[in-house]
């Protein structure tokens, strides 16, 4: 099973809270009612354990949740309006939080499309965001943080651009608080990210936007 916080993880909850809007389950429960059930099936290990293996390597604890992560723009399971995608404008869309847990040094976001053809597809890195900043306006950056690359070879945000006819993918926009400053600059890749955290994350947060052409 796949460990709280990782992306397979995720993926998991994604489609669990995708069952749980299409059986009728309100929206704002289906996100109570899917962490509990992935909770259930995987405890959140204390911060600061690491799993078995070699000292010093290798997965430390990472709970999903903690952290409210929302849009003015659209809300869970819902359409992404076509001025953030890379043919209506490409601007990335605004997203709030709330605040971090004690003994977060640095935020960072991620966006993903776990449905793109060919695997799972970087849209947005962003790292070294404050601890204490929540939010971050549409088509901008917070102050002192730097922009990763996206999958289609360039830095910033890099909108939905799914094949034409697909069922609407799902894009996954992720937030970790970490107890360490990263030291990530602008350029960094989702798997650079996902290395640099690993055994460092404190609280995440997790809004699934829709597109489809």
């Amino acid at each position: 099973m796949p460990d709280p916080g990782s992306h397979a993880y995720d993926v998991k909850r994604t489609r669990l809270r995708g069952e749980l809007d299409n059986s009728g389950v309100p929206d704002q429960h289906a996100d109570r009612a899917a962490n509990e059930r992935l909770r259930q099936e995987h405890p959140p290990r204390p911060v600061g354990e690491r799993a078995a293996g070699p000292a010093g390597g290798g997965g430390g604890a990472a709970e999903d949740g903690g952290l409210d992560l929302r849009s003015a723009a659209f809300s869970g399971h819902t359409l992404i309006p076509d001025r953030y995608s890379r043919d209506g404008g490409n601007t990335s869309p605004p997203l709030r939080w709330s605040s971090a847990p004690s003994g977060a040094e640095e935020l960072a976001l991620l966006c993903e499309d776990p449905d793109a053809p060919g695997g799972t597809f970087t849209h947005w890195v962003v790292t070294g965001i404050p601890a204490d900043v929540t939010s971050v306006e549409e088509g901008s950056t917070p102050d002192g943080a730097s922009v990763g690359r996206n999958d289609y070879g360039d830095t910033g945000w890099g909108g939905p651009q799914p094949p034409v006819g697909d069922e609407p993918h799902q894009y996954v926009f992720r937030l970790f608080a970490v107890d360490r400053p990263l030291g990530l600059g602008d350029g960094v890749t989702a798997d650079d990210l996902r290395a640099a955290i690993d055994g460092h994350v404190l609280a995440g947060g997790t809004l699934v936007g829709l597109f489809g052409r």
